[in-house]
């Protein structure tokens, strides 16, 4: 799939944020890995990558997020395509967590700008970031070693994580909604539903389908392939379909949305788990139920 040249992005924003990105400090940083080598560490055999995953382009990059070239540049331009600041925006789902978490999901998580967040927030929480692209994990990986937080990064299928029932207490997922299908957003909702323990809470971070529905033209800004599929459908409707209560949605500065929804407490079969120490990013070999071993 070629890249498109008509979208606003490409004729008058990108060009601009080029100008404030170091680019030569970017291309040091790219040469500086072995990205084949490390992402092999994270690459999982019984991982099958969806096809509206790979076989359209994202922001405007050939092959989407499975390569190296998108890792390296997620970050620097997205802190200027996220107003009024990519920090405040994302500080927006960490400031609507209601549960005191103690295991915590971190569904697509990319670079890890958001995990990272949370990390912080819940120091003693066990913190998961999942993603479909190694390449991603990588990055993701050497932001967390460099501010020195304990963070497990795991390659996966948000619609399909493997990982056990009822073992989260906080599942979220920032910036995806809008890059995958609706029918596929549906079933992300779904799975969190069931990692979730009763009484648990899943945050979705994304643009404002409100605001989307009006400005017709922010559908245009970007090569986002499902963006007008995001904007026609409702995250919260979504919820509610999965199995959420106490669903509602909060305007981050109008152009993006936080959207809470709470596994609803059940009044028997309630599952218990005890936390464990986490040594390594050996994810099978922990003493954990997220994994199906009982601590």
């Amino acid at each position: 799939m070629a890249v498109r040249q008509d979208t606003i992005w490409e004729r008058f924003l990108s060009p601009v944020v080029r100008l404030l990105i170091d680019e030569d400090g970017l291309r040091r940083y790219a040469d500086s890995i072995d990205w084949e080598k490390e992402s092999d560490r994270y690459r999982r055999d019984d991982v099958i990558i969806p096809s509206y995953y790979s076989n359209q382009n994202f922001h405007g990059i050939a092959g989407g997020y499975l390569n190296s070239d998108a890792a390296v540049t997620y970050d620097p331009i997205t802190q200027y395509v996220l107003p009024p600041n990519e920090g405040i925006v994302r500080q927006a789902l960490v400031d609507a967590v209601q549960v005191k978490p103690r295991r915590i999901l971190d569904l697509g998580c990319g670079t890890g700008s958001t995990t990272l967040m949370l990390k912080q927030a819940f120091p003693d929480a066990e913190v998961i970031g999942l993603d479909l692209s190694p390449y991603m994990l990588v990055r993701a990986e050497d932001k967390a070693r460099n501010a020195g937080l304990e963070i497990l990064w795991r390659h996966g299928n948000a619609e399909k994580t493997g990982l056990r029932d009822a073992t989260f207490d906080l599942v979220t997922a920032s910036l995806l909604f809008h890059e995958t299908p609706d029918a596929v957003s549906l079933a992300i909702l779904r799975e969190s539903f069931r990692l979730l323990v009763t009484g648990g809470q899943a945050l979705i971070l994304d643009g404002n389908q409100k605001t989307l529905r009006q400005l017709e033209w922010l559908n245009d800004v970007f090569e986002e392939p499902y963006i007008r599929e995001y904007a026609a459908s409702s995250t919260e409707a979504n919820m509610g379909a999965a199995g959420f209560e106490a669903v509602r949605s909060q305007d981050v500065w109008w152009i993006n949305q936080v959207t809470s929804g709470i596994k609803p407490i059940a009044t028997e079969n309630v599952r218990h788990y005890t936390p464990t120490s986490v040594d390594n990013n050996d994810l099978e070999g922990l003493g954990s139920p997220a994994f199906g071993i009982m601590a």
